[in-house]
Parts: C-alpha cells; sequence; structure tokens
C-alpha cells in the first residue's frame, strides 16, 4: 500500500528534509488538524499559464488528502519582481496593473483547485510592515547567504546590477511562511532557494521549519526554455479553447513525454505516434479548462483548417476603402487586417504565406482587384482569416513607396 507521503512525492523533484513530509503526515492524522501547505504566486501577468498548474495540481492533491491550501497572492512581492531565474532586474508593475493580475491568478487557480478549501491571502496584509519589523526581518539573515543563490552570484561575478530590494525578496517570501504558519511550502525547482531561506525565518521568529516539496519546471512550447510569458512559449489556462488546442499541437515531439507526466500524470501510450499522442493532449487540456463540449468544438475547428483546409466557421471582418475602380495594396491591406507593417506583409507575400480563399497569393501581386477580395476570406500564416469587405468611396488608403 502507497503511503500518503510515497504517494504526494512520487513526482516531485525533493522533499526536503526528506523524513519531515511522512512525520507530518502521521501527526497531522493524530492531531486531526489539518496542515497548512503553501504556495506564494506573484501577479506579474494577466494569466496562469499550464507551468503554473503542475505546482497547483500538488496543491490538490494535498486538499483531497483533508488539507488546508494557503494561496498567497504576492501583491506587494510582485512590487518587487522575483529575481529567481533572471540575468537583469525585472520591470516594475503598477499598482493598477498588480490589482487587476491578482484578481485573474484567484480565479483562474481555482480551476485546478477545490475553492472551498482554499485561503486565499495577499501579502500586502502583513508585508506593509513599521520600518523597525522589516529591520528586524532583514536581521535574520546576511549578504553572503543570499549572494549564495545562483542567479545573484552569476550576476554578482559580471557585475551585473542587483538592486537591494532584489536582496529582500527571498526574505519576504520567507516572511510570508511565518505570517500564515506554513507548515508545507511548495514551488518550482528554481524557488529552492527561496524555500529553504524560508525555515531559516520561521526559525528565527521560532516556529516550527516548513517542509519543502520542489517540482519540476514545464518546458515551454519550444520544448527547451522554462515556460514564461516573457518568452512567449506558453499556454494560458484562460486562452480561447481554439488556442489552447492549436498551440499544444505545435509542440515538439520531444518534450510530449515530460508534458503527459506533469499535467496527466501518465505516460504517452506506445500505440500513438506523435502526431495522435498531441491530439489526445490537446483535447484532454481543453476538456480540463473549458469542458468536453469546447474541446471538440476546438478539435473540428482545427481540423477544418489545417487538415481540410477550409476557412473557418466564424471569420472576423475587416472594411477597407478604395475609390472606383483603383487596385487594392495588398500590403496596405494585410496591415489593416492584422496588425502588421506594410514591410512584414512584403515579406509573407513573397513567401507564399497569404492566402486568398484558400488560393496562395504570388510574392508579384502587390496590387489586386476590389473584386478580387470583396467578401472573400483573407488568410495570413496558418492561423489567422479576416473576411473582406469593400467600401466604394472612402478615404483612399494610404500606399507605401514602390
Amino acid at each position: 500500500m502507497v503511503t500518503p507521503a510515497a504517494w504526494l512525492t512520487r513526482n516531485a523533484v525533493e522533499c526536503l528534509p526528506e523524513e519531515e513530509l511522512a512525520q507530518r503526515l502521521e501527526a497531522a492524522e493524530r492531531e486531526s488538524r489539518p496542515l497548512r501547505v503553501k504556495l506564494g504566486i506573484d501577479p506579474t501577468a494577466p494569466d496562469i499559464h499550464l507551468g503554473f498548474t503542475v505546482v497547483l495540481q500538488k496543491l490538490r492533491e494535498f486538499q483531497d488528502l483533508g488539507h488546508t491550501v494557503v494561496l498567497i497572492v504576492g501583491d506587494y512581492t510582485a512590487r518587487v519582481g522575483d529575481p529567481s531565474g533572471r540575468s537583469s532586474t525585472r520591470p516594475l508593475l503598477s499598482a493598477a496593473e498588480i490589482e487587476a493580475n491578482a484578481r485573474t491568478y484567484q480565479e483562474q487557480a481555482f480551476t485546478v483547485l477545490d475553492s472551498d478549501r482554499v485561503e486565499v491571502r495577499r501579502n500586502s496584509e502583513w508585508l506593509d510592515m513599521p520600518a523597525e519589523e522589516l529591520f528586524a526581518l532583514a536581521r535574520t539573515t546576511t549578504v553572503a547567504r543570499i549572494l549564495e543563490r545562483d542567479d545573484f552570484a552569476k550576476r554578482h561575478s559580471v557585475r551585473a546590477p542587483i538592486s537591494i530590494l532584489e536582496l529582500l525578496y527571498p526574505l519576504l517570501q520567507g516572511y510570508d511562511s511565518v505570517a500564515v504558519r506554513a507548515d508545507i511550502e511548495l514551488g518550482g525547482t528554481d524557488q529552492t532557494f527561496n524555500l529553504l531561506l524560508g525555515r531559516d525565518v520561521q526559525r528565527a521568529y521560532r516556529q516550527p521549519e516548513q517542509v519543502i516539496l520542489t517540482m519540476p519546471i514545464l518546458p515551454g512550447l519550444d520544448g527547451r526554455q522554462k515556460m514564461s510569458k516573457s518568452s512567449n512559449n506558453y499556454v494560458g489556462v484562460a486562452e480561447a479553447p481554439a488556442e489552447i488546442y492549436g498551440k499544444t499541437l505545435s509542440l515538439p515531439d520531444g518534450a510530449l513525454g515530460v508534458w503527459y507526466e506533469l499535467l496527466l500524470g501518465e505516460e504517452v501510450a506506445t500505440r500513438d505516434g506523435p502526431r495522435e499522442a498531441k491530439r489526445t493532449l490537446a483535447r484532454r487540456l481543453v476538456e480540463r479548462f473549458a469542458g468536453s463540449e469546447a474541446a471538440c468544438a476546438a478539435e473540428a475547428a482545427f481540423d477544418r483548417v489545417h487538415v481540410r483546409h477550409e476557412a473557418p466557421e466564424e471569420v472576423e471582418e475587416v472594411s477597407f476603402s478604395v475609390r472606383g475602380a483603383e487596385p487594392v495594396h495588398l500590403p496596405a491591406l494585410l496591415a489593416r487586417a492584422f496588425g502588421v507593417s506594410s514591410s512584414e506583409a512584403r515579406r509573407l507575400l513573397s513567401q507564399g504565406g497569404v492566402r486568398i480563399d484558400g488560393t496562395p497569393v504570388g510574392g508579384e501581386a502587390l496590387d489586386v482587384s476590389p473584386e478580387t477580395v470583396d467578401g472573400r476570406v483573407l488568410q495570413l500564416g496558418k492561423r489567422r482569416f479576416a473576411r473582406v469587405r469593400m467600401e466604394d468611396g472612402g478615404a483612399v488608403m494610404g500606399r507605401e513607396p514602390a
């Protein structure tokens, strides 16, 4: 029989100290006291992506065993910026941006967590502290200890700037554990230093030290780098079902195994080739965040466009004006329809990346008659479509010099 500790650590990277999780779980059962399992998320972007759900799913397993999840929305630490994995200082966000992101983070976390068994806290509750309390927190460690952190050490060695605020960040995260009396804290492997320092801070405040559980990092859509917004290699849990489905199918074959393991908790079926395995993965991810009906619709829409090479059932319309029978300048039309520059439009035309009603447009065809495009579907690349409606007598769209 698998013990609760073995079940919870089966796909984790590290559990530190290794023997303490089993001891805490046994003590909690004896005392009928649920453990307090902490995760902090800084709302530095509008959406949670699939990488976050790896840790959220582990939190859900703790919930299913009867323990309390403490989700800390880092509305105060977001003003500092987590330096984990960074080679430079993070850009500052406004208070309004942080607040907007905090609301969406909480909503999206509940796509994985049971909202009835979550204690949601914002660390502005305790980090908006008097200077005397901040000084006491700063005394719990040393600069030498902070500079042991790998990303700080690398930046220091090449004389890259490190702000005083960044040096404080691990201490502020550690104080979160003090404020909520965390028994366990979860995070990705890039958070190991911060989580361990949290134990030091708890000890300084005469609290029992938290157990640390680190989870693997999900690679992004490039199959190599960590999934992140800044690398634009992410799938957001709140994205449209068609986007989740299509993005998942773009995953390199080599990353399929780790995505199956971390997102589905299983291995890729040996009977399935990469193409079918990706379709299965894409369907199940859309089902998880949008339901089975949305998954079927996303798959049907993808097949319509990318398998049968037909236009989507619903296509956004764009109007374009010329005078009389003047020709339509395609680079200007593409710029209007898809927001690309005229030079980018020319490049895509020359590469065969533009179609009208499914027919490729030659790179030399920069000007066409209004009848050629009026009412027809303009396609840019594989996934961008617009139906053109010509308007006669309006202002002439500016043409770029030949």
